[in-house]
């Protein structure tokens, strides 16, 4: 099922983690329109803006799936309203800056950034968004702001 014009219900919920562990992460109806809308209004844009596909690493997570990663079963993965992905050859931070600059979006998260495409980045939307921007490293764990590694 496409979910927009360069993204797949199949690519946002692939996960190695779930097949290797037999855990069921096919999302519920209700998980797609969210998932549709997060392809919709950030992922397509960045693949249309860069002109690069946009690798996801970690979309939908079912709750079986978070416990598995040691993720909240709260997170917006579960909810179909977050992805995890890099840009291969564009750098993390610049993809970030142009998503906090152009893009509406819940949370936009750069993590474990040292520079370069490092990290990834962590997107979500919703209807109402609140435009929060992170940093998150496993020494400082979560700071306001993209600060550059």
């Amino acid at each position: 099922m496409k979910l927009s014009k360069n993204f797949s219900l199949e690519e946002m919920a692939k996960s190695q983690t779930a097949l290797r562990k037999g855990i069921d992460n096919i999302p519920s109806p209700d998980k797609i329109e969210p998932l549709q809308l997060l392809c919709e209004k950030v992922l397509q844009p960045l693949r249309d803006h860069f002109d690069r596909p946009v690798m996801i690493t970690s979309g939908y997570r079912s709750p079986e799936l978070c416990v598995a990663i040691g993720s909240k079963i709260s997170s917006q993965h579960t909810k179909g309203q977050a992805a995890d992905f890099e840009i291969p050859g564009v750098s993390n931070m610049d993809v970030a800056e142009w998503i906090a600059d152009n893009l509406e979006f819940d949370q936009l998260i750069l993590e474990c950034y040292t520079g370069g495409n490092t990290g990834w980045i962590h997107v979500s939307y919703v209807h109402e968004p609140r435009k929060q921007l992170l940093t998150y490293d496993r020494t400082n764990g979560y700071r306001d702001g993209l600060i550059d590694g």
